[in-house]
């Protein structure tokens, strides 16, 4: 599903994001990506989304090489993507149902597709009453359930969550991560890269830990910390 074979990124400052990396994630698995702020997450994430290329190396997903992945295939590339963002990132003036279907509006989906995904997943994330509302009538926690809902409507097969409960109390932080959950047990891939030592612990996936642009800790059903240190 994704591999990173030898990937190495490095900035115009000379910063190393990622040295040599290889790491592969299977389909239908559930990765956390930990780290301190700098160790290369967002690099790595970006990648993903083809939004940086590495210096070296191939980065493969779905069986596609997108380090030589022509420019005018990017954005067919990454509607197979979903990605939901600690700040939510819904527009304001739109409501809770054009939210949504916004997300397949750009991928030039029909009206009669729109009109039968959207409230699918509008009921798969609860939300299913408050298709009316707008983004400042919601919670936090309600606008993340509708970034979750246009994240996945498009059927991706990867979700990268990007900090997705940074912004959220501990227990609606939980909720999210149950939806997250139940989506990953429906068949798909899930990248989280996170700070919350409590979910982490929690939930027993996979953890992979980037420590100076390297993998420090690659391990299954992992915790956040290791040995009282931060891996």
């Amino acid at each position: 599903m994704i591999e990173f074979k030898n990937i190495s990124k490095i900035y115009d400052n000379n910063i190393i994001a990622l040295s040599n990396i290889t790491v592969t994630i299977g389909r239908g698995e559930f990765v956390f990506l930990v780290g301190p702020s700098g160790a290369g997450k967002s690099t790595f994430i970006k990648m993903l989304l083809k939004e940086v290329d590495p210096n070296g190396g191939d980065l493969i997903v779905s069986n596609i090489n997108i380090t030589k992945l022509p420019r005018n295939k990017i954005p067919y590339y990454r509607r197979k993507i979903g990605v939901v963002f600690q700040d939510f990132r819904l527009i304001p003036s739109l409501n809770v149902y054009e939210n949504v279907a916004f997300s397949m509006r750009v991928t030039e989906a029909s009206h009669k597709d729109i009109r039968k995904k959207v409230p699918m997943a509008l009921s798969l994330v609860g939300l299913s009453k408050k298709y009316k509302a707008f983004p400042h009538e919601l919670s936090g926690g309600e606008q993340q359930r509708v970034a979750i809902a246009r994240a996945i409507v498009n059927n991706p097969a990867i979700l990268i969550a990007d900090e997705p409960t940074g912004n959220l109390d501990p227990d609606t932080s939980m909720e999210i991560m149950e939806l997250l959950n139940d989506i990953n047990r429906a068949g798909t891939t899930i990248v989280m890269a996170t700070h919350a030592k409590d979910i982490v612990d929690s939930m027993q996936k996979r953890v992979i830990a980037i420590e100076k642009g390297i993998i420090a800790r690659d391990e299954q059903r992992g915790r956040y910390n290791y040995e009282n240190k931060y891996f």
